[in-house]
């Protein structure tokens, strides 16, 4: 490995076992002072393995690494950010008790003498907050944010460190149009301060945006490296994935089912929700668009009965439904996948075949009151195989699975279940373009099947690419509906920009 002071990191020839698989495979990995850099490749191509190495999450198991021209063994979190290098996971590592000025000192706490300063502390989260320009309260508590502040939070704590070396993985999922234009803004101050910053993301034109140099990595490989200006996006997605990948619109049915399977009638939840009205009809992929904290998450909810309605009744194929709870949901045939895919839809400690059983278990039970594991093993390997879960087994531990896999297993998790109505919250949230493509097309055969789909997305193409119909909320409230032909950008931003006042007077 050449000694070079000109680069923040130099890895080489990097490998990382997990049990059962070999996550990479002399992987090299290179940045410089004062560049941002992105890290490209589909879920399970190991980019989050390799910037979990740097990090010191994880431990490597060949290979050498130097920092600012030295090698160095990262041998825990601690040693990496003695030497300058943060990471903001993409998955929140918040502890959602405790305020925003408490989780981004977290262990570095400012003390006068032995006393803990907490005022002090809350000025100096203010400072860093104000440097981000966030409109965040350093006094509020995690617990009572949007995902998209609590993700201001992680880069306000990672930025406070005064680090060399930050790595962003998938930073913009959560976040609005113009919180995505602050946090570009700030990396561009950064990258001018002369930080090297690591960039992973999904999303194409942020990368040919912000970039200067782009990795690809494939199947826990290095594919190459090359300057962001001098290759074209089809040839980054194409190296990434070793093939073509062409995403096609939903197949619109010219006349969609009259049958409604689902009827919500002025639901109002708090101020979050406010006399919520909507039909769901059977086959449909109805679209739930709007910014974020526009209510839509908190309308599933009260739906799915997560979350506690203050009125409204809810009709399941004509009839009076009694929804309380989950429990009672599911029993009415309603499935719900959240947002959030590690605190409400994975138990990241069992395996793969036991998360996907989660909603199903009754099925699975004999006739002496044991499980059928014969039974269970083959309809878990069948929904691996239907859904490209990439895992050695259905044994693998889902928490040793990349974002994109957990995601599939609890979308797997409401096949299994065979649910006839689907509530979809950001299903692709963090999933690269190959896995979006097969998720789309699971969402068009299923519609196909007869099942009716809620989704909700805060990205815009998808909602136009396969809703045959798009709700629209802002501020609590539905303020449009659309049809697929009738849809698009301008006016799902007009209504989803319309205030509550004006609602009221149409």
């Amino acid at each position: 490995m050449e000694n070079n002071t000109e680069y923040l990191v130099q890895m080489e020839n990097i490998d990382k076992w997990f049990p059962g698989v070999q996550a990479l495979k002399n992987c090299s990995f290179y940045l410089k002072k004062g560049e941002v850099h992105a890290l490209c490749g589909e879920n399970g191509a190991g980019k989050s393995t390799l910037m979990k190495i740097l990090s010191g999450v994880y431990q490597k198991d060949g290979g050498r690494i130097q920092i600012s021209g030295r090698e160095e063994e990262i041998d825990n979190t601690a040693k990496a950010i003695d030497l300058g290098i943060t990471i903001i996971h993409q998955e929140l590592q918040l502890m959602p008790h405790l305020t925003a000025a408490d989780n981004i000192f977290l262990g570095r706490e400012p003390r006068t003498g032995i006393v803990f300063d907490k005022e002090k502390q809350k000025k100096q989260a203010a400072a860093v907050i104000q440097r981000l320009g966030l409109k965040i309260d350093p006094g509020r508590y995690v617990k009572d944010m949007s995902i998209a502040q609590r993700y201001m939070v992680e880069i306000a704590k990672a930025v406070s460190y005064n680090s060399k070396v930050l790595i962003m993985d998938e930073p913009t999922s959560a976040l609005t149009e113009d919180e995505i234009e602050e946090l570009f803004c700030l990396i561009a101050e950064l990258k001018a301060s002369g930080m090297g910053i690591v960039y992973i993301s999904h999303r194409m034109d942020e990368i040919k945006r912000i970039s200067d140099k782009v990795t690809i990595m494939r199947d826990g490989t290095y594919v190459t490296s090359s300057n962001t200006a001098d290759i074209s996006i089809d040839e980054i997605i194409r190296l990434m994935v070793g093939r073509t990948i062409f995403v096609s619109k939903p197949e619109c049915p010219r006349h969609l089912s009259e049958e409604i399977v689902l009827s919500a009638q002025h639901i109002n939840a708090g101020h979050r929700v406010i006399d919520a009205c909507f039909e769901l009809r059977k086959g449909e992929i109805l679209g739930f668009a709007g910014l974020v904290g526009a209510g839509r998450t908190e309308l599933a909810r009260a739906v799915f009965g997560a979350d506690k309605r203050d009125s409204g009744e809810i009709y399941v194929n004509g009839k009076k439904a009694r929804i309380r709870h989950p429990h009672d949901a599911v029993k009415y045939g309603i499935g719900y996948l959240s947002e959030d895919r590690k605190i409400y839809g994975l138990a990241l400690g069992l395996d793969v075949e036991n998360n996907l059983a989660l909603a199903a278990y009754h099925g699975f039970v004999g006739k002496l009151g044991f499980i059928d594991h014969k039974k269970l093993r083959k309809s878990a390997d069948k929904m691996v195989d239907e859904l490209k879960i990439v895992t050695p087994s259905v044994k693998q531990l889902a928490k040793n699975l990349s974002g994109g896999n957990q995601q599939k297993i609890v979308i797997g998790k409401w096949l299994l279940k065979n649910c006839d109505i689907l509530i979809f919250d950001e299903p692709t949230r963090g999933i690269d373009i190959g896995a979006k493509n097969e998720i789309y097309k699971m969402l068009n055969n299923l519609a196909r099947q007869g099942k009716s789909i809620i989704m909700i997305s805060s990205e815009m193409p998808e909602i136009l690419r396969m809703s045959h119909r798009i709700i629209v909320m802002c501020e609590g409230r539905i303020t449009g509906e659309l049809t697929a032909e009738e849809a698009g950008q301008e006016q799902i931003m007009q209504y989803a920009a319309m205030r509550s006042e004006s609602v009221s007077s149409t």
